[in-house]
């Protein structure tokens, strides 16, 4: 059958671009340690990278590369978003507090949970180009027909994903919970975050 075979070709491509650690995965791994609004902050990542999927294979990622302007924005707007969070995080590596896990302290409301996934999930421009432009360009070269399945099976890989991630993180707070551990998370996720700014801004 050509539109399961599609879908399962949607699937394992997004699955292996999805997988790559990025500033989206280390947002949704922090927030499944903490505890803090994982099922609002996987529903937040579930919806993003499927509405940017079906845009993209619906031809908007060709529109997209052709104005030099967009991409502009994107670029260093999104290595200025990227290079604030990395030194945010390692400030937070010279703190001296401990993750708390009980649900009753968790430091942020509904509000800020769901615009912080956003914010991370939006202004970071190798989301435009995993979903909207590679999964566009691949997904529009299939016929018309099936192009609504690789959608769905690459939509279907970044569900799976996500909420693996989040839920599975909250197995390992207790390990967390521990200065030392918290700090190396902290500062991996800042060296990522730099890293990413500089491949943004100055990458080809």
């Amino acid at each position: 059958m050509p539109y399961v075979s599609t879908f399962f070709n949607g699937l394992a491509l997004c699955a292996g671009l999805i997988v790559a650690i990025g500033s989206q995965n280390a947002h949704v791994l922090r927030t499944g340690l903490k505890r803090e609004h994982v099922g609002l902050t996987v529903a937040a990542c579930i919806l993003i990278d499927a509405v940017l999927i079906g845009l993209g294979v619906a031809g908007v990622g060709t529109a997209v590369q052709s104005s030099p302007l967009l991409l502009g924005a994107a670029r260093w707007g999104g290595a200025a978003f990227l290079l604030w969070y990395g030194l945010r995080s390692w400030r937070a590596v010279f703190a001296s507090a401990a993750l708390t896990v009980a649900p009753e302290a968790a430091r942020i409301g509904a509000r800020q949970a769901l615009a912080s996934v956003v914010a991370l999930s939006l202004l970071n421009p190798h989301v435009y180009l995993d979903t909207v432009v590679l999964l566009g360009a691949i997904g529009g070269n299939f016929a018309p027909p099936e192009r609504p399945a690789f959608a769905l099976g690459a939509m279907s890989a970044s569900a799976l994903w996500f909420c693996a991630l989040g839920y599975g993180a909250t197995r390992l707070s207790g390990l967390f919970a521990r200065p030392a551990a918290w700090k190396w998370i902290d500062g991996l996720t800042g060296s990522m975050m730099l890293a990413l700014s500089a491949s943004v801004a100055f990458g080809s």
